[in-house]
């Protein structure tokens, strides 16, 4: 055989220390940032990246993989059987339904409801999703019909008027879907709902609606680590709202908070500490301007929930005794909604967690779990810490954890 032949470059598997290696330059960080993300050192990723030390226990791999935003654990291993999704959930029974009726293709002129019926319904959907502990069930059986509906509704518009309004009824359909769809397991088709309901806030020319399908496809850049397009679309949609708060509703000026925490969650993610604290600290006082019990339908921005940011701000900063001190002062009983409570309570366990607090972090997400049973199941963070809790070396965690598996169904995923 000649020995001129171009070398495969598949027939060499990448070592876990080369996908190590490769994985920490994209998200930017030295191997010492690495190290003291995981609680090692910087000789200790220079090590493993060399191959100088053998791949680290499951534990160990899964904070590596929640450091640096890895969705896939075979990304990481190169081990095809470990194709666990962190980020994504295993798919709810109802999603099938909901994936049909975002992906149908509707033509022609259809009997619509009115606005009103349409309106009333959505506030229910809205209502039902922060009152009942499994949201995704309640909201997983409304949604397909009021896709077909909210659609039909444009269709049917016979003014100018009309068609903008139905418009924006549409985009909050996409919203609720959007929330819906999150964590499941269609990647594309989140971003699908994400654009379609940029498209109808846009057609609308609501800036409520406008604000809504920014916050909402901030996050889903974030998620996916488009750090830059998250920036983008919440500064641009903030210079949007800014002339518009003296006069606005308090839903918009609720929005723009909405926004404000996002661009400081963003900078979280990025290492900017003092950035990200210059946001949230702008987002508090929007908040203080809002009434006393008010409660945004779909971001939850309020007085009640702005504790809970601060949370979240540490954790993404890594800022271990912050985080704890915030999660101390944040009381998730003010928060009426079930998942956002729930939500709230996985960021004070990742606060606990990463304070190597785990007793705690478990009693935590146990009352997250109470909350809203769902939201946790379908929560990478939640997963990460049960199981990486699952193999400690105490007994009593280890049993506690494997019982909050079990009840959260990740033996079955």
């Amino acid at each position: 055989m000649s020995t001129d032949a171009t070398p495969d470059p598949y027939r060499e598997a990448l070592a876990f220390g080369q996908r190590l290696q490769i994985l920490r330059q994209r998200r930017g960080l030295t191997q010492d940032q690495l190290g003291g993300l995981v609680a090692r050192s910087g000789s200790w990723v220079r090590s493993l990246e060399a191959g100088r030390l053998k791949t680290p226990k499951l534990p160990l791999v899964l904070r590596l993989a929640e450091v640096l935003r890895v969705r896939d654990l075979s990304d990481l291993t190169g081990d095809q059987s470990m194709t666990a999704n962190l980020f994504t959930g295993p798919g709810h029974p109802r999603f099938a339904a909901v994936r049909q009726a975002l992906n149908a293709l509707q033509l022609g002129a259809t009997d619509a409801p009115s606005a009103a019926h349409l309106t009333a319904r959505l506030a229910r959907a809205w209502q039902a999703r922060h009152s009942a502990p499994n949201h995704r069930d309640v909201i997983g059986s409304l949604l397909p019909d009021l896709i077909r509906d909210a659609q039909a509704a444009v269709r049917a518009a016979a003014t100018v008027a009309d068609r903008k309004a139905a418009q924006a009824r549409l985009a909050e359909v996409y919203f609720l879907a959007q929330f819906f769809c999150a964590y499941q397991p269609d990647a594309p088709l989140v971003w699908r709902v994400a654009e379609r309901g940029m498209m109808a806030a846009q057609d609308s020319e609501d800036p409520h609606a406008i604000g809504l399908a920014a916050w909402l496809t901030t996050q889903a850049h974030r998620e996916s680590t488009h750090l830059d397009a998250a920036d983008a679309v919440t500064m641009e949609t903030l210079r949007y709202l800014e002339p518009l708060l003296p006069e606005a509703s308090t839903d918009v000026r609720a929005v723009a908070g909405a926004l404000t925490v996002e661009a400081g969650l963003t900078a979280a993610r990025r290492g900017e500490t003092g950035t990200a604290w210059r946001y949230w600290d702008e987002a508090r006082r929007l908040a203080e301007g809002l009434p006393a019990n008010y409660f945004h339908p779909v971001t939850s921005f309020s007085r009640a929930v702005i504790g809970a940011h601060a949370v979240t701000v540490a954790v993404e900063t890594h800022a271990g005794g912050e985080s704890v001190r915030q999660a101390a002062r944040a009381e998730a009983d003010a928060i009426p909604s079930r998942p956002r409570r729930a939500r709230h309570r996985i960021e004070q366990a990742r606060a606990y967690h990463l304070d190597r607090q785990p007793d705690v972090a478990l009693a935590t997400l146990a009352q997250a779990h109470e909350a809203a049973p769902e939201t946790v199941q379908y929560n990478g963070h939640a997963r990460r810490i049960i199981l990486e809790e699952a193999e400690a070396k105490n007994a009593d965690r280890r049993r506690r954890a494997s019982e909050l598996a079990a009840s959260m169904g990740l033996l079955t995923v």
